[in-house]
């Protein structure tokens, strides 16, 4: 069994645990209207990197494709058709812009004759490493469908993008940026990280500063802490003592810098992480964050589906192995069937991170099914007086002073449960 924060998580296991994704998927109608596909190749393994990915040595993106575009057409069956199809589509990774344009193209038809696209507002977003931006790879993404572009910046800073093992030139940031504009992806983000070994605040300010002086090149910005994952080289080089890492106070200094720098340039934090321009927020991170449905395709992409979790296996090998000996549908890990205190306990955990916050009664209804709700109502309070939420038009939210805080206010009312 897995223990979460206040709660136990019942593994299946044995003859219960499905053995792919035919076996986990519900027979009812259970439709989703999100879709995640995974690409795991890199031109180089960052060192803070804890996602399935490695350096492909084999020239194995043919025999990949092929084995995606398989699974997708089994997962097409379970995505939404009645109601204009797909909301959104989302390719992370790795780094899905070193996939080859062919090969991209192949996917992309893929996804077309499979699945319903038709929605107008559909947002299909693609993780770009800003040295393999091309203006070839940009025009087959927009002929498949794609208008929204996240580019890993990390830092403008060439030493901290040495600390951080990531090798593209600042500069090829903002030709990536124009590359996208010029074929047509209307909606353009970056990602930055912070609390870097040897990083100031005043190196931070400077990579908001050429952040914001995109301008209207950029609609979306993504602001993360580094954090240490185990198992990752990072880790392993600060547990031997090579660097030491960045101080707490300064970490919540240079978070607070960059909500004041955001919103003062019209980027209003929607989640802890992430701020947008009105109406240029991620929909499909917002469906993680909301406990929707998505589907996943690639190894390692993780799916929720009628209250059930999964992972496909992260391996290449074994999961295209799996996927041609099954007709399409790969093999599972971490395979988490339905449990209504497991639901509630993610959905406080994933909802006070947005700034929406989460619908009370609702919250209750589900505490009250699982004989928690007076326990809930005492966390919620004891919350309150604390001056860590709010409630306003129906929903619990956090102040803004109990951002810094998100992870530790949703743990006590996830304890509570």
């Amino acid at each position: 069994m897995k223990k979460g924060i206040g709660i136990t998580i019942e593994r299946q296991t044995g003859r219960q645990f499905p053995a792919d994704t035919r076996g986990a998927l519900p027979p009812d109608p259970a439709r989703a209207r999100s879709l995640y596909i995974h690409v795991p190749f890199c031109f180089h393994k960052c060192h803070y990197c804890d996602f399935y990915s490695f350096v492909d040595s084999r020239d194995q993106q043919d025999a990949y494709a092929d084995a995606l575009c398989d699974e997708l057409r089994v997962l097409a069956q379970h995505a939404e058709r009645e109601r204009a199809g797909l909301e959104t589509v989302f390719v992370g990774g790795g780094t899905p812009t070193l996939l080859r344009a062919d090969l991209w193209r192949k996917v992309l038809e893929t996804l077309a004759a499979e699945f319903d696209l038709g929605d107008p507002s559909l947002e299909f977003t693609v993780e770009c490493n800003p040295e393999t931006a091309s203006a070839e790879l940009f025009d087959v993404l927009v002929s498949g469908g794609v208008n929204r572009i996240s580019i890993g910046a990390q830092s403008f800073d060439e030493r901290h993008l040495k600390t951080l093992e990531r090798w593209h030139d600042p500069a090829s940031v903002e030709q990536a940026l124009r590359l996208a504009e010029g074929a047509g992806i209307a909606r353009r983000s970056i990602d930055l990280i912070f609390a870097i070994p040897g990083q100031t605040p005043d190196d931070w300010e400077a990579d908001l500063r050429r952040a914001i002086a995109f301008g209207q090149l950029i609609d979306h910005i993504s602001c993360y802490a580094l954090t240490y994952e185990p198992g990752t080289a990072m880790t392993a080089r600060r547990d031997r003592g090579e660097f030491a890492p960045g101080d707490e106070d300064a970490e919540a200094d240079m978070y607070l810098a960059t909500v004041a720098a955001l919103n003062a340039a019209g980027f209003q934090r929607y989640e802890v992480s992430n701020f947008a321009r009105p109406g240029a927020e991620c929909r499909h991170n917002l469906a993680y964050w909301r406990q929707d449905q998505w589907l996943a395709a690639g190894p390692s992409a993780s799916a929720h589906i009628a209250g059930a979790r999964w992972k496909n296996v992260p391996r290449l090998g074994d999961w295209m192995a799996g996927v041609r000996k099954s007709g399409g549908y790969p093999p599972l890990v971490d395979y988490e069937g339905p449990e209504p205190g497991r639901a509630l306990a993610e959905r406080i955990m994933t909802g006070l991170r947005v700034r929406e916050g989460l619908e009370l009664e609702s919250l209750r209804r589900g505490a009250e099914r699982i004989g928690s709700l007076g326990s809930l109502d005492d966390a919620i309070c004891a919350q309150r007086q604390r001056g860590m939420i709010t409630e306003r038009d129906g929903r619990i939210a956090l102040e803004d002073k109990a951002y810094l805080f998100a992870d530790g206010v949703a743990g006590e009312l996830m304890r509570s449960l």
